[in-house]
């Protein structure tokens, strides 16, 4: 039986219904600091097109219908770097399996039903112990996919530092991909996007250098392992307009084994990559930095003088009732002479 599609009737829930749809991607900037600036609030801005951007991502977090005490804290810790875009279920999902045929409705479901375009699903089996699967959904449909097993993990309360180096809600962070494995083995590769689209949050074009705070160090051991560490940046004097940055660990940090992955379909990539300057143009149509969008409307020419004019007019009706009252008036007068 096939659900039927429930069309809106009121602007209200269009315009809501055009929050949730997919947006056109737009350029993705990265933090690189300009060393020729001497002010304060630095200006750092770069692009990269590489990915799908949409602004303002959320991440749903889910578990499996098994997770052991590790993935458990990976789970926790990842829902408290991202808790200001981030959702979080805690009860166990059965028949989730993304990477067989069918397995990923419940994921689609899940993320139309909280908006999310970011997954993040852990599993625990005798098979794939701490299981991590990563994943993006364009239009809630499964996008792309990676799988990595977690070993060697350190959470973020087993680290011991000084509480004010803690990154703030909302900082941006910086990234660090070391290794010439990131551009010479695909998993790797598809890896690193993912982990981009996952911890970079709202894609800004300016931003504060004080409000970059912490750096992701991602090292690829091997065409399979990448470690991962979450350090704080500390910034001291230097003598010059650009501080100092020393490295102060605060978690968490693991190593990420690769299992599976699946690149997304070539259509669903082509739909997907669509930026700003490949939007279809609308005609007699621009905007304006002050009065907003503003629109062209053309009509024809008026000719009122070759307009059909009915007998149904109110006006021609007045015309006729005081025509018929003249007239009678001027019968009263022939009949009543003076």
């Amino acid at each position: 039986m096939v659900a039927a599609i429930r069309v809106p009737k009121t602007q209200r829930a269009r315009r809501e219904l055009l929050k949730h749809a997919p947006k056109l991607s737009i350029s993705s900037p990265y933090p690189i600091v300009n060393p020729e600036s001497a002010t304060a609030m630095e200006q750092v801005s770069a692009k990269d097109d590489s990915c799908p951007v949409e602004t303002g991502k959320k991440t749903l977090i889910l578990h499996g219908t098994k997770t052991s005490a590790v993935l458990n804290s990976v789970l926790s810790d990842i829902y408290h770097l991202k808790r200001d875009n981030a959702v979080k279920y805690t009860k166990k999902n059965d028949n989730i399996r993304p990477f067989e045929s069918g397995g990923e409705s419940s994921l689609e479901f899940f993320s139309l039903k909280t908006d999310c375009s970011l997954i993040v699903y852990g599993s625990h089996s005798k098979k794939r112990p701490n299981n991590l699967i990563l994943g993006r959904t364009y239009d809630h449909h499964i996008y792309d996919l990676v799988e990595v097993g977690v070993e060697n993990y350190k959470s973020m309360e087993s680290y011991v530092y000084d509480k004010k180096l803690a990154p703030k809600l909302g900082s941006k962070p910086f990234f660090a991909f070391i290794g010439e494995h990131f551009e010479s083995v695909d998993e790797l590769k598809h890896l690193k996007e993912v982990l981009l689209d996952l911890f970079r949050g709202e894609v800004i074009e300016n931003l504060n250098l004080a409000g970059v705070d912490r750096i992701y160090v991602c090292t690829a051991i091997s065409p399979t392992t990448v470690y991962m560490m979450h350090c704080a940046l500390r910034l001291k004097r230097s003598g010059t307009p650009i501080p100092r940055m020393e490295l102060v660990e605060v978690g968490p940090s693991m190593d990420l084994v690769v299992r599976r992955h699946r690149l997304p379909v070539e259509s669903l990539k082509k739909e997907a990559m669509k930026n700003t300057e490949h939007a279809k143009k609308v005609k007699n149509v621009t905007k304006d930095p002050v009065q907003g969008r503003l629109g062209k409307v053309y009509m024809p020419d008026q000719q009122v003088g070759k307009l059909t004019l009915s007998n149904d007019i109110k006006g021609l009706k007045r015309e006729r009732r005081e025509a018929k009252k003249n007239k009678e008036h001027s019968k009263k007068q022939k009949i009543n002479p003076e």
